[in-house]
């Protein structure tokens, strides 16, 4: 991969969904070899849930103080923050000194997640021409995903061989060769450059809109999408945080075979993604997407409820896929909208907040899921919760999609 390369190339793109990925793969790890973590530290199923609580609580707190932080800091420096800190947490997580220091390496891992949706939304805004943006965005916000993927197959097969602890400390290796890799290829992409502010801008108006009404047009967007990633985001953890260990523990899967139902996920994330970004880049609305995507998560969580039922496989697969294609995907439309609306030198501060509504959301779903599946309710009383929440982000939806039509 070449690192001299003038104009941004698929070495940038490749570092950007990297950047996104790396820090959430200590916590796909995890979650993929959860029965084998349990019984190996001898914990409960809600302790289990804690470790994603911090990780998301940690990454929740880091992405609303670190935010102007991140605003007055080089691309370079925010980059090796990110992978040098998701190398240090999946380090400690591969010392055998017990469950405490793995509290603390998922705390590190969350504050990894502070930094990467502010700046790659950065440098999709100063490096890549304004054509390629949102779809660039659809591609780099997949890397959540490729990391479900990465974690949830590797972390398992490893596992087999050398251990969880084992699998962790590849991780490590691997974000620190990425963390070098990364800077070369950021410091050898130039900042576009910046065309003059037209008149209009220069004055604070957009076709005769006032300064203050299109500032609190902005605010309201940034709001609600932090309040749809909150709520979302309690869903996706709930799910994504325990669907290996309700894979093998209600329908009899291996180790193996349970990461692999988050692998799916993971791959289907992937495509749709990719698939949501470039539908935003053909200008669909951000709010009639995410309420598409609200429905298509609450037939998800409908689908596990009746697969652990029915004893059903089949619908496992099912809901595993809608999981991927609908709340997984969530992530591209909030972050293709904000690049819409926000100008590039408040993406750091902005992307932070509303990163930080889903990771609130993160940091609440598994541990409220870890206290139900705990209980005498189980997995069940867990799925219905997960509907519930998916009903919510369908009311929000429909708001959304009535406002935005009442202020054309």
């Amino acid at each position: 991969m070449s690192v001299k390369e003038a104009r941004p190339g698929f070495g940038l793109l490749a570092i950007l969904l990297a950047a996104v990925g790396i820090a959430p793969l200590l916590n796909y790890g995890l979650s993929a070899t959860s029965d084998l973590v349990i019984r190996d530290l001898g914990i409960t199923e809600s302790q289990f849930g804690l470790l994603a609580t911090v990780c998301f609580g940690c990454a929740a707190i880091g992405n609303v103080v670190f935010g102007k932080f991140s605003n007055a800091q080089p691309d370079s420096r925010l980059v090796l923050i990110i992978f040098g800190t998701a190398a240090a947490a999946m380090a400690l997580a591969a010392v055998d000194a017990g469950y405490v220091l793995l509290l603390v390496a998922s705390g590190i891992a969350g504050f990894a997640q502070s930094f990467p949706n502010g700046v790659t939304n950065r440098i999709l805004a100063q490096r890549v021409p304004a054509a390629q943006r949102i779809t660039w965005t659809g591609i780099k916000q997949s890397g959540v995903q490729v990391s479900q993927l990465v974690g949830s197959l590797g972390f398992p097969l490893l596992a087999a061989f050398i251990g969880w602890q084992g699998a962790s400390l590849a991780g490590a290796v691997l974000a620190a060769g990425l963390a070098i890799l990364a800077v070369r290829i950021i410091k050898a992409t130039p900042v576009l450059a910046t065309p003059a502010p037209s008149k209009s801008k220069q004055s604070g108006t957009d076709s005769g809109e006032p300064v203050a009404s299109a500032a609190a047009s902005t605010r309201f967007i940034i709001y609600a999408l932090s309040l749809f990633g909150f709520i979302n985001g309690v869903g996706v953890q709930a799910t994504n945080v325990y669907l290996a260990l309700f894979a093998v523990r209600e329908l009899d899967f291996s180790l193996v075979a349970g990461g692999l139902t988050a692998a799916v996920a993971g791959i289907v994330g992937v495509s749709a993604r990719v698939g949501w970004g470039r539908m935003m880049s053909r200008g669909i609305a951000a709010p009639k997407l995410l309420l598409l995507l609200a429905v298509l998560a609450t037939c998800g969580g409908a689908s596990f409820l009746l697969a652990q039922q029915l004893h059903s496989p089949i619908l496992l697969w099912l809901a595993v896929a809608l999981h991927g294609a609908s709340a997984l995907g969530v992530s591209v439309v909030l972050m293709a909208a904000l690049l819409r609306v926000v100008p590039a030198n408040r993406l750091g501060s902005s992307s932070g907040l509303v990163s930080a509504g889903q990771f609130g959301g993160f940091t609440v779903g598994p541990l409220a899921m870890g206290l139900l599946v705990g209980s005498a309710g189980g997995f069940t009383a867990g799925w219905i919760c997960v509907i519930g929440v998916y009903l919510c982000c369908t009311v929000l939806g429909i708001f959304l999609v009535l406002r935005s039509s009442r202020s054309r």
